[in-house]
């Protein structure tokens, strides 16, 4: 058994077609696998603080949800990367979704017997399809080459759109599906979150064979062997703690600006008069605009340049802080633009300080790099999610779109910072 796998392993390094037919074939199962990840990651975020509100009957702590699952996906985060490293992103990945979905159905339970004790467990065990769900973005990139690296990683989220979509708009009909089975209606949401990432697990388990990161580390390997003799190596990345840390910074204040400001727009609707719908068509407009760009993003990442978009991240972060600031709170059509705008700030971010961070990493220890990383970005959700509610709670919801706007901005000199380390 060994001997047949070690011969097919020879048969992906000896041949780059091989590897090209891998490389297309990994991206359409990580695609696939991310439609179901965006379905179970928005269902949640859609109605998480709603659930919260309800249950513990006060607006102060109704980031607390997003807070609490952000924070699950931290530790989920360094586990599904730590474990990739060591058994591959098959396993690493499909774990991840499927403890996500186990999180998911305790949190109807919890709303069946109304626990908050179970409810906050639940929902720190659902984070972890979410981290999961921003770590499938590194395995389109195993066996990518530099210039295609950004435009894998948008390949992969651009499906995500498709789920993360539909999931808000389809609050009122698993509200209503909810009700029909004896479930209270807000937990309706998280029935179609608990299926989507245990299918998106199964995917990724059935389907990721042979595992793309052991095929990119045994091809890194041999590729070493010819460098040490001299000749010219495909390996193209080195360990860069810079580059790490530059695009690490990047995803860690887009996820602090974009998580605040989405996770108290449900509830300062509510406040305006906005029904469940209006709340889903708004959080469905940022959702889509987080993950749709994204292939046209993936370009422009790989064409101008990771420190461009890098810019362009925080001007479009600022832009949505102001609009989301003085909008009215009755108008629908400049909250829409608003949170469309912190989608797209946010996918500028996460896309070109991912490529940087693949760029600046190897096979020998990217995973686990990646999910230490992907730590960070959740703990600045998590921080995020929880001040939010404080900060409205203390003064006002155009406050908080201020105040995030502002702080996307120190993007500009983290930039300039990395430029001038250059060589």
């Amino acid at each position: 058994m060994l001997d047949v796998q070690s011969d097919r392993l020879q048969s992906y390094m000896n041949s780059s077609e091989k590897q090209k037919w891998l490389y297309k074939r990994t991206l359409f199962i990580i695609s696939i696998s991310q439609i179901f990840g965006g379905a179970g990651l928005a269902a949640g975020v859609t109605v998480g603080a709603l659930l919260a509100q309800q249950m513990l009957g006060t607006d102060a702590f109704a980031g607390l949800p997003s807070s609490l699952f952000t924070l699950g996906s931290a530790g989920a985060a360094l586990f599904v990367g730590r474990f990739s490293q060591r058994y591959g992103r098959r396993t690493g990945l499909a774990t991840g979704f499927i403890i996500g979905g186990i999180g998911a159905i305790g949190v109807i339970l919890s709303a069946i017997i109304n626990s908050i004790i179970l409810l906050f467990i639940s929902l720190l065990i659902y984070g972890a399809g979410s981290a999961t769900n921003l770590q499938a973005r590194y395995a389109g990139t195993d066996l990518a080459n530099r210039k295609q690296r950004a435009t894998a990683i948008s390949t992969a989220m651009v499906f995500t759109t498709f789920g993360a979509v539909a999931g808000p708009n389809l609050v009122n009909v698993m509200g209503d599906f909810a009700v029909s089975i004896g479930v209270p209606s807000l937990a309706g949401p998280f029935i179609l979150a608990a299926t989507a990432y245990i299918l998106a697990g199964v995917v990724l388990f059935v389907m990721l064979r042979p595992d793309p990161l052991m095929i990119a580390r045994s091809i890194e390997a041999a590729n070493q062997k010819f460098k040490d003799k001299g000749e010219l190596s495909l390996t193209e990345n080195t360990e860069n703690k810079r580059g790490v840390m530059v695009g690490a910074t990047i995803m860690v204040l887009t996820q602090i600006v974009m998580i605040a400001i989405m996770t108290m727009t449900p509830v300062h609707m509510r406040h305006h008069g906005h029904g469940l719908g209006a709340v889903g068509l708004v959080i469905g407009f940022h959702i889509g605009a987080m993950y749709l760009p994204s292939l046209i993003t993936g370009i422009l990442v790989d064409k101008l340049g990771r420190a461009a978009m890098a810019i362009a991240s925080g001007i479009t972060l600022l832009l949505a802080g102001l609009i989301s600031a003085f909008a009215p709170g009755d108008s629908m059509v400049l909250l829409i633009i608003a949170l469309s705008l912190l989608g797209l700030g946010w996918n500028f971010g996460l896309i070109s300080g991912t490529a940087l961070i693949v760029d600046s990493t190897d096979t020998s220890t990217r995973a686990k790099t990646q999910g230490t990383v992907d730590v960070l970005i959740a703990l600045s959700g998590a921080a995020g999610g929880a001040l939010s509610g404080m900060i409205v709670a203390g003064s006002s919801y155009p406050t908080l779109s201020l105040v995030g706007g502002i702080l996307s901005l120190l993007l500009i000199p983290v930039v300039i910072w990395a430029r001038g380390g250059k060589k």
